[in-house]
């Protein structure tokens, strides 16, 4: 029997007593750790990096749902900026509580997903990369250039929008402290995580590897990869969107530079790529790394040096293509065997016991009576 290991996507050896599983056991001491930092931790600015910790972790997830049927998006950061400007807007304008409005945005991105990826996905080759930046920076361009829309949506060109502020109104999500916040993202993440897990343990998840191993072989086994395909581009969407509403909702302030720029969308990508694209909780680790050290540049370094972060971004991406192809999540996997197959070896050599000398009372084939 084979299960799938939660580190990676990987299927596992399970065979009855040879092995004992650390996966879980190590994703929940993390998972409790991240729960109970806010107890000890009051730090606004610490809090803050955590945040960024678990938004990216969650972009870096929904973004890897594609790559997950072997398509690689360089524009997620669009579907993040429709997401905040839709949920904003009808804040804005008619009073909607994002906690409903980010809704009416990932329906919108998962509307735009498909019609996206249909005529995409139905050729080979780098096309769907091209026509996502393509999208992404139309986009941005006419957000940017644009201080009223269509029925008189106003925009605010370049400015962005402001979130107006309400003090402390969990009710329209504002909150005076980062503590409520942290909490959100972390629970966001984590629901990312799990759907990816449970994707890739169903139907759907052995079908897109089939697609990205061989789309060839997987259509002559009668798999309609286009199909899949756009679902996978759906769920991604409509994930992506969500976080494009706490983006807006946690700084309260959203633009076209930032939230629907070529720089987001490269970040979202590395997420995946550093910490192991194609697998579950590759975008979380490399989250781990990237967004703490990508914020401390900034902030300590940004002054002086302004795009430090993503030079540093590169030079970690060349290093990664060069020695971890597949990113950090396999020699982190590798470990875990390692130490599982270690723990193991105590009972394994148990077994190996003549099994004679084990029963009460009854003496082995060697002894006397």
């Amino acid at each position: 029997m084979n299960r799938q290991d939660p580190g990676g996507g990987k299927e596992v050896s399970a065979g009855k007593g040879s092995r004992v599983s650390l996966g879980w056991p190590v994703v929940g001491g993390f998972l409790f750790f991240f729960l109970i930092i806010p107890l000890f931790l009051h730090d606004p600015y610490l809090l803050h990096i955590f945040v960024l910790v678990f938004h990216f972790a969650f972009l870096g997830t929904a973004w890897s749902l594609v790559s997950m049927a072997g398509q690689l998006s360089l524009g997620h950061a669009a579907l993040v900026g429709i997401g905040g400007y839709t949920s904003t807007l009808l804040f804005m304008e008619l009073g909607v509580t994002p906690w409903l409005g980010m809704f009416v945005g990932a329906l919108i991105c998962g509307i735009v997903g498909v019609v996206i990826g249909y005529p995409a996905f139905r050729l080979r080759g780098p096309y769907f990369a091209l026509t996502s930046i393509a999208f992404a920076e139309i986009l941005r361009t006419y957000v940017e250039n644009t201080e009223n829309g269509p029925w008189g949506i106003p925009l605010r060109a370049a400015m962005g929008l402001l979130v107006p502020l309400k003090g402390h109104a969990p009710a329209v999500f504002q909150f005076d402290s980062k503590e409520p916040y942290y909490y959100i993202a972390l629970g966001m993440m984590c629901a990312a995580v799990s759907l990816s897990y449970l994707i890739n343990r169903s139907r759907m998840g052995f079908f897109l590897a089939a697609i990205r191993s061989d789309p060839d072989a997987a259509e002559a086994l009668g798999i309609h990869s286009t199909k899949y395909k756009l679902m996978a581009m759906a769920i991604s969407c409509v994930l992506t969107a969500l976080g494009g509403t706490f983006y807006a909702q946690y700084f309260r302030y959203i633009n076209p530079e930032r939230a629907m720029g070529l720089g987001l969308s490269i970040e979202i990508a590395l997420v995946g790529v550093v910490g192991g694209w194609q697998t579950v909780l590759g975008p979380t680790i490399g989250s781990i790394l990237l967004s703490p050290s990508g914020e401390l540049v900034r902030a300590y370094l940004g002054g002086t040096y302004a795009g430090l972060h993503l030079f540093l971004y590169g030079l970690l991406l060349m290093g990664v293509i060069l020695f971890l192809p597949n990113g950090l999540n396999d020699p982190l996997v590798r470990t875990l065997k390692k130490l599982e197959a270690r723990i193991g070896k105590p009972e394994a050599e148990q077994k190996r016991v003549d099994p004679d000398i084990r029963k009460e009372g009854k003496p082995s084939r060697g002894g006397t009576g």
